[in-house]
């Protein structure tokens, strides 16, 4: 499933040049530009399994560095330290990884 088919494509391009420069990468306003915020929590779990390429039920760190190309091809890897606050800012339970239920809290805060 393509990210398009959930998101608005324009929109995607447009986070995706906001956060175009490394270390510029903020997840809660990322989420707010694709409009991934307004959408229902059926389109937010469609957009976790898109993003969760081994299909394992988690997004783990390696796929985290991956993010913003489960949006696009074009997008861009995250840094370490991107990768890093991201998956600290959604890991609750400190198991290194992102359930949907984390995704989920995540993108809506």
């Amino acid at each position: 499933m393509a990210m398009s088919s959930i998101l608005n494509a324009d929109d995607i391009k447009k986070a995706l040049d906001a956060f175009a420069v490394a270390g510029s990468f903020d997840h809660k306003k990322f989420f707010d530009m694709v409009g991934l915020k307004a959408k229902s929590s059926d389109d937010v779990k469609k957009v976790f399994t898109v993003l969760d390429a081994d299909n394992s039920g988690f997004i783990e760190e390696e796929e985290l560095k991956y993010v913003l190309k489960g949006f696009t091809k074009d997008g861009r890897d995250l840094t370490d330290a991107e990768t890093k606050a991201f998956l600290k800012a959604a890991d609750k339970d400190g198991d290194g990884k992102i359930g949907v239920d984390e995704f989920a809290a995540l993108v809506k805060e």
